[in-house]
């Protein structure tokens, strides 16, 4: 699957990354309410949690059939903010000198865990039902754009490979159609008008 093999991609990419963050960085702001060490934290459970999910039980059926359903809708309707941020400053605050081994050992188990389910597996995430390599393309969503956050807030020089970028931006442009906003982002992208100010398909 594409997805997989841009799951392992991305996921590299951000692991290589944090290598290089110096100490002095970890507590510098990055987004939000997340300084460097939380922002780190949030995002290696776009690797985590594909373990998690993939280590419980199967949904029993297709609820969200797509990741562009996903972000269009669903992660609306079921996502709560305050309690992602309060996640992501734990996840941060566990951070240690072996995170970086710890991590790649998640990574590992998850990649195991996706060739033994099968393309054919429904990822269960609370009430959804979402096919793997959809959700999988949501992780990878997750951890292209937090590595770019990431690579910004530390002021690194990070190459994301182009065809992972292309694949997240399109996802991107698909969410923005499915909740309207296909004219604005198509303006953008041509030179004819800017996006409204902190405009988010999120």
């Amino acid at each position: 699957m594409t997805s997989t093999t841009d799951f392992e991609t991305a996921a590299h990419s951000f692991l290589d990354l944090v290598a290089q963050v110096q100490p002095a960085k970890w507590d510098e702001p990055a987004l939000g309410v997340w300084d460097v060490r939380s922002l780190v934290g949030h995002t290696a459970r776009a690797i985590s949690t594909v373990e998690t999910y993939l280590s419980a039980g199967p949904a029993a059926e297709v609820t969200t059939p797509t990741a562009e359903s996903y972000y269009a809708e669903a992660f609306t309707a079921y996502t709560d903010n305050d309690a992602i941020a309060a996640r992501g400053v734990e996840a941060g605050k566990a951070l240690s000198e072996n995170s970086g081994v710890e991590y790649e050992a998640t990574l590992n188990r998850a990649l195991a865990l996706i060739q033994s389910s099968g393309p054919d597996h429904i990822v269960a995430i609370g009430p959804m039902g979402i096919p793997l390599h959809e959700y999988l393309r949501t992780r990878v969503f997750e951890l292209v754009v937090h590595t770019m956050d990431i690579a910004k807030a530390v002021n690194l020089r990070h190459e994301i490979p182009s065809d992972v970028v292309a694949n997240v931006a399109d996802l991107a442009a698909r969410v923005a159609v499915r909740k309207g906003n296909g004219e604005e982002i198509l303006f953008a992208l041509t030179g004819r008008k800017p996006l409204p100010p902190r405009f988010s398909i999120l």
